[in-house]
């Protein structure tokens, strides 16, 4: 078994990055420059989105954090969208979700220019991804192809099993590992919560990636001998240590890890490619603004 440490690539995409910023200082031009919204005081979201800021620093990006209170109205934060759009010095910026009740999530990614949603979320960017089309990719599903594409994971002709059909994760990484091309050229069985027979679908699987959102749900019988797993969820799980708590995913790793051929860790996994993936795609974005 052989960990795919998202944690040591997503650090190494990051040493790239940072490099081409340079390069780009040096011929005079100015660094790409991010923006994240965030809105209320959510616990997960104050913590991603701190760690956004940290690697713009790191890379040499500028960034800007745009902060709302809960009770923030759907036109303020549609209008603040608005100014991001139009504003040269941003490149991309991000609107942190989960966003309160009294906001329509839809609109808000509607309302994000394409050609700054660095997250890959609205429809236009969504449409040219599923047609093969140069676009923005999702960050989590670009991260999970980087892994697989930097350990050289042989996926043509795979079966590979996704669990979970989210429009952030589930339903384009079924895309992409279905595009032509490597990775990709698997054939894909997208499964979800009402899909029968679960386990004996997975258990044929060369590659399952799980992001169902569901603590250890992905347990050993589920897996073939051999298979690569990737494990997209992230679980807080209270518990008496010193923190409170412990950090797990979907999968059972301790038992999984003794059948699988590679596995993603959690934390140090997928979740650190996330943010090293935002990071690209707002690079993409600051070099398409110069062409």
């Amino acid at each position: 078994m052989e960990l795919l440490d998202g944690k040591k690539i997503s650090n190494d995409i990051k040493d790239e990055i940072a490099a081409e910023v340079a390069a780009m200082k040096q011929r005079g031009e100015r660094a790409p420059h991010l923006a994240a919204v965030l809105v209320g005081n959510d616990g997960a979201s104050l913590t991603y989105v701190g760690a956004k800021v940290r690697s713009c620093e790191r890379v040499g990006f500028d960034s800007t954090l745009v902060k709302y209170e809960t009770d923030v109205t759907e036109a303020e934060l549609l209008a603040k969208i608005d100014e991001l759009n139009n504003d040269d010095a941003i490149d991309g910026f991000i609107v942190q979700l989960p966003l309160p009740k009294h906001i329509d999530e839809q609109k808000v990614i509607m309302a994000i220019d394409p050609s700054k949603d660095v997250d890959g979320f609205h429809p236009t960017n969504f449409g040219k991804m599923a047609l093969d089309m140069e676009t923005f990719l999702p960050a989590t599903p670009f991260g999970v192809m980087e892994l697989l594409d930097r350990y050289k994971i042989e996926t043509s002709g795979k079966h590979c099993v996704v669990i979970g059909r989210s429009h952030i994760v589930g339903r384009p990484m079924s895309i992409l590992m279905g595009r032509k091309g490597n990775p990709g050229d698997s054939t894909v069985t997208l499964t979800h919560s009402r899909t029968q027979n679960l386990e004996a679908i997975c258990k044929q699987a060369d590659i399952v990636i799980s992001a169902l959102g569901v603590p250890n749900f992905v347990k050993a019988e589920m897996v073939k001998e051999g298979a690569v797993v990737v494990d997209v969820g992230i679980h807080r799980i209270p518990d008496n240590s010193e923190k409170g708590y412990h950090i797990t995913g979907d999968v059972d790793f301790e038992a999984v890890s003794k059948k699988a051929s590679y596995i993603t860790p959690v934390p140090g996994g997928v979740g650190a490619m996330t943010i090293a993936m935002l990071l690209k795609n707002t690079l993409i974005a600051g070099q398409n603004r110069k062409r």
